[in-house]
């Protein structure tokens, strides 16, 4: 691609991305979304419609540069566990090594999350042979901190899944949690030194309101459903994730990498589509929210676009509201 990035507009047009994982390597902009199929099929609740079969890698010299499709990264057939839905992906950085971390489906329909090595930001990248053991459901998103500790969050709900190990074993027809209790909240594992394992059990993050009671299941403006993502500014942690049927971005902030949060407000006002996935990150001391939409499809939920858009903070840690077309508040 040769035209320069513009704001709020689509990254690339030639093909359909969405869920993007912005990183900043080597002092540029990658971003690694899903690879959204042109297809015609009906959508359900189950997310049939995202048949996802690879990724492409996309990276930016400067948020005003053009955009560079770097081609196929990965794609279902070279890992050997995963059958179909190579969905929202992340990568990481660490050990001299490049990770690209993505959630399919085995064969047996049940998600997992595999992981892939390279020794370059845009890849190829190399599949391990199996798919982490103990990993569930999708949309890992993995935080390297400050002190060189890796933590993988992830989860989502119905066509993700998370519902359904509430048990601690996958039971397919699960019932979704009581309404009156506690939301599910996303999965922390802090990840092996070598980046291919979890060193800890999963755990559930816990959300809790501003008087420490935990957010509820019928709370779907608040609840977290899908699309966890972590990043620090200052010396808080973020934790960001996407409401789902409201369509809301929210965060909930605390002083530890794995909780509890605190539930703090949302930031990005619903787009066109029924999805939202999102990552931030600081690039020349400024932040940006990375994001999708369907304006590119007309509206289509599963022909996506990947936007971004500057992020801002007000002095006491807030992030601003944003009105992703242009309304007021």
């Amino acid at each position: 691609m040769t035209k320069p990035a513009k704001q709020n507009e689509p990254l690339v047009t030639h093909i359909y991305t969405a869920d993007p994982s912005a990183h900043v390597f080597n002092d540029k902009i990658y971003i690694y979304p899903s690879h959204d199929l042109d297809h015609d099929g009906p959508d359900n609740d189950n997310g049939d419609q995202y048949k996802m079969e690879d990724y492409h890698v996309l990276s930016m010299d400067d948020v005003d540069a053009p955009v560079i499709d770097h081609g196929e990264a990965l794609h279902v057939r070279d890992v050997a566990w995963a059958s179909a839905q190579m969905w929202a992906p992340d990568a990481a950085f660490k050990n001299d090594t490049y990770y690209l971390y993505y959630p399919a489906r085995d064969h047996d329909g049940i998600f997992r999350i595999g992981v892939a090595t390279s020794d370059k930001p845009e890849g190829p990248f190399k599949p391990e042979e199996n798919y982490i053991p103990g990993s569930y459901s999708i949309d890992p998103a993995v935080y390297v901190d400050e002190d060189n500790r890796a933590y993988m969050y992830y989860g989502g709900l119905w066509g993700g899944q998370l519902e359904k190990w509430q048990s601690g074993e996958f039971v397919a027809n699960e019932a979704d949690p009581d309404v009156n209790g506690p939301a599910l909240g996303p999965l922390v594992a802090e990840m092996s030194d070598d980046m291919l394992t979890f060193k800890t059990d999963p755990q559930e993050i816990s959300i809790v309101d501003e008087n420490g009671n935990a957010i509820l299941a019928s709370d779907e403006d608040r609840r977290y459903f899908e699309g966890p993502w972590m990043h620090k500014y200052k010396d808080t942690y973020y934790l960001s994730y996407s409401t789902g049927s409201t369509h809301y971005l929210v965060y909930a902030t605390s002083k530890s990498p794995t909780g509890p949060f605190e539930y703090k407000g949302r930031f990005l006002e619903p787009v066109l589509g029924w999805t939202t996935h999102h990552s931030i990150i600081e690039f020349k001391d400024k932040w940006y929210l990375f994001y999708h939409d369907c304006s590119l499809s007309g509206g289509v939920n599963h022909k996506r676009s990947v936007k971004f858009t500057e992020l801002q903070y007000k002095d006491d840690g807030s992030i601003v509201t944003i009105f992703p077309y242009g309304e007021q508040a």
